[in-house]
């Protein structure tokens, strides 16, 4: 029998947190470091969207995406050779049945996916697959996913949700970075609903008010903490690292387990 896993939320803010040595990274790399060695992670990161099925990276070998412009070439320089796992991937869509998930032959990692990986796991010899968010699908469909997902915990899977609690760029202003009252406010708000295991609210988020509608925006960087918290146990501990909001992105992250 495996060790059971914990399951991750991680807020990745900037793809420059990959490069930069700064405390978050260094956060990431303690918690590789820290918790058990998976024997593969399953990441659902903010960054593949699809519409009307999930999809899974079923390539052996995935590429390292660079989605992102207007940063430094060394950013786009980075490569991380982490290889990925079919076998996994078939079960996951196992899991998720009925719903159909389609086997993405060459899908490769995005930067939601290998900009907290590549510091928690240097070497790049975990292997890696990613599932997409359906965005057809509603907010419960999402953490009812993170449940059916569970068992692989017992598996030897580290699951990993990528995103961020608060995200709005829109709402950043560039020149100040001041940080809006609306930000740190429902941050910890949906800290506290973590720490409770009140659950409900959080997939209910836009019963949550104005706070909730200006932090999680267009969901798609929120969506990945619905799979962490389906996939926990009530009873388990909380822990969070890395609580901070950089003008209207919270970089909070959780592990539970």
């Amino acid at each position: 029998m495996s060790e059971r896993m914990p399951v991750l939320f991680l807020g990745h803010g900037s793809p420059m947190n990959a490069i930069e040595d700064n405390a978050w990274r260094r956060a990431w790399a303690e918690a590789g470091r820290r918790l058990p060695r998976p024997r593969a992670v399953l990441c659902v990161s903010a960054h593949w969207e699809t519409m009307g099925a999930a999809a899974v990276s079923a390539s052996p070998r995935p590429a390292t995406i660079h989605d992102f412009g207007g940063f430094p070439q060394a950013l786009f320089d980075v490569r991380y050779p982490a290889p990925g796992d079919p076998d996994l991937a078939r079960r996951v869509g196992e899991l998720l049945s009925p719903d159909p998930v389609a086997q993405h032959p060459s899908r490769g990692l995005d930067h939601g996916a290998w900009s907290v990986l590549a510091p928690m796991y240097p070497d790049a010899d975990v292997p890696i697959v990613q599932l997409s968010l359906d965005r057809a699908k509603p907010n419960a469909w999402h953490y009812e996913a993170g449940r059916k997902l569970a068992p692989l915990r017992d598996e030897g899977v580290l699951i990993v949700g990528s995103g961020d609690i608060v995200h709005n760029l829109r709402a950043v202003d560039w020149r100040s970075g001041a940080i809006p009252d609306w930000a740190p406010r429902f941050n910890d708000r949906a800290k506290a609903m973590i720490e409770a295991y009140d659950h409900q609210p959080l997939v209910d988020w836009e019963a949550l008010g104005a706070d909730a509608a200006l932090s999680i925006n267009s969901a798609e960087h929120y969506l990945p903490l619905l799979y962490t918290l389906g996939a926990a146990e009530a009873g388990e501990p909380v822990d969070f690292f890395n609580d901070d909001i950089v003008a209207a992105i919270s970089m909070t992250s959780v592990v539970i387990g």
